[in-house]
């Protein structure tokens, strides 16, 4: 069947049907899941980074710890919440406003369970998921352009030079990652046939996308690491250049919300990443061959939560791993990288569904695919050999030219020898003895003396 025929036999007629108050209840599951998590991960951050670097974690505020996050946000509640002068008042408010509610949105569509009536909430049976639609995966595409202005405002808002800067970063990072974070999300659709998210899910009942689309599954996980704006591409909001960042001049329950949001769209982009590529709700293959009931009843939810945390256990383990990437490599990646690799992978991926669709064997396909890879590998090395010959040629001539002059003052401010270049030789003042003798008159004797020696 085409994707075509595939979105048009589509059913979504178990969304929708909820009488009001089941609708509140699964709403507020959905903001307590993830607050719930936030907390959990804040302290569970803090533990892993303190265990990798060998010292100590949390260990005060509730058992173990595990109740620092709480302490954290009642503390930033009490403090004092103030508002700079040169501030757009305004938008400086609505801001932080702006980067947390989308972040709460996005959870809307992702599925908990199957989308039958497999469980009953007071005698009610319902579906595991808050709602759904045809075109699911753009409304997280909204969602998460829509934050990334909560950011841009906030910079802009503060009246401040430095925010201003992360402000700016931020954006030009989501415009670099965002495309091929699309092209991602496109492989996808190309192979589920479907926006939807239950039906996304339904179509990895076989094999997860992450054995079919391994490429796409890379791509997506380096690009919600730079949407988040999580270490090593913390940019916006780098303390080593930019103070703080975006939330420079924020404190308080404004400062606490841009916190908030940035775990929330952690958990978002990691429910986005189970339920794309590692099937969603459904049980590991060894569960699920020897279990006919993992992917039934209250199961799938256990099965969903697990996956996230091993996502979010990848962040932290980012983060505690790798230093902070410079900016230019951050978009040489983007630009450079992801995009060219992306386009590429999606047009492949492409070409085998058409293929597909037109009753291919799959040896065949394989072998036209193999096949290509190959040629483009020949031709990516000859063009590499004869770049490589070109730049050993121009090296032995700047060998054969000598060093390089070099000039000290080179824009009107000293700077720094590169490699392979010398500083100029410097004349030498004579001995402040030997220029005292000389503005006196008096005559040098120990070299008078020297020369009368025949020395």
């Amino acid at each position: 069947m085409s994707p075509t025929m595939m979105l048009a036999a589509e059913n979504l007629s178990l969304f929708g049907r909820d009488p009001w108050w089941l609708v509140i209840v699964k709403a507020i599951f959905c903001f307590a899941f993830l607050m719930v998590t936030v907390l959990f991960s804040i302290v569970w951050e803090r533990k892993v980074v303190a265990w990798m670097q060998r010292r100590i974690g949390p260990n005060r505020h509730g058992p173990w710890g595990m109740l620092q996050s709480l302490a954290d946000g009642i503390k930033l509640m009490l403090k004092e919440d103030l508002v700079v002068r040169r501030a757009d008042k305004f938008v400086y408010v609505l801001a932080p406003i702006v980067g947390a509610v989308p972040a709460f949105m996005a959870i809307a569509v992702i599925p908990f369970g199957p989308a039958g009536d497999e469980i009953s909430i007071f005698g009610t049976r319902t579906t595991m998921q808050l709602t759904d639609l045809p075109i699911a995966m753009l409304y997280v595409l909204a969602c998460a352009s829509v934050g990334i202005y909560g950011i841009v405002l906030a910079g802009w808002s503060s009246g401040s030079t430095y925010p201003l800067l992360g402000g700016l970063r931020s954006c030009a990072q989501m415009i670099s990652y965002e495309i091929a974070m699309g092209a991602a999300f496109a492989s996808v659709f190309l192979y589920s046939g479907s926006m939807s998210t239950s039906a996304i899910v339904d179509a990895q009942k076989d094999r997860w996308f992450i054995v079919l689309l391994p490429v796409s599954f890379i791509i997506y996980i380096v690009t919600m690491v730079g949407e988040t704006n999580r270490a090593p591409f913390d940019m916006p909001e780098s303390e080593g250049d930019l103070v703080g960042g975006f939330n420079t001049e924020y404190s308080s329950i404004k400062f606490a919300m841009f916190m908030l949001a940035e775990y929330v769209n952690m958990v978002t982009v990691s429910a986005v990443s189970t339920t794309l590529f590692l099937g969603g709700w459904r049980a590991p293959w060894p569960i699920s061959t020897f279990w006919e009931g993992a992917n039934h009843g209250w199961w799938p939810i256990l099965w969903f939560v697990v996956k996230v945390q091993l996502l979010l256990f990848f962040f932290i383990w980012l983060r505690g791993t790798l230093p902070r990437v410079r900016y230019d490599q951050l978009m040489k990646l983007g630009w450079k990288v992801l995009i060219p690799v992306s386009v590429v992978w999606l047009m492949l991926v492409a070409t085998v569904r058409a293929l597909q669709n037109r009753h291919y064997d799959f040896t065949s396909i394989l072998l036209y695919v193999a096949g290509a890879v190959i040629a483009i590998l020949l031709i990516s090395f000859v063009a590499d050999m004869f770049r490589g010959r070109g730049e050993k040629a121009e090296e032995a001539a700047e060998q054969a030219a000598g060093p390089p002059e070099f000039d000290p003052m080179a824009g009107g401010f000293p700077v720094p020898p590169l490699p392979g270049q010398t500083l100029p030789s410097v004349p030498r003042r004579n001995p402040r003895r030997r220029r005292e003798l000389i503005a006196t008159g008096v005559s040098n004797t120990e070299s008078d003396g020297k020369e009368e020696s025949g020395v």
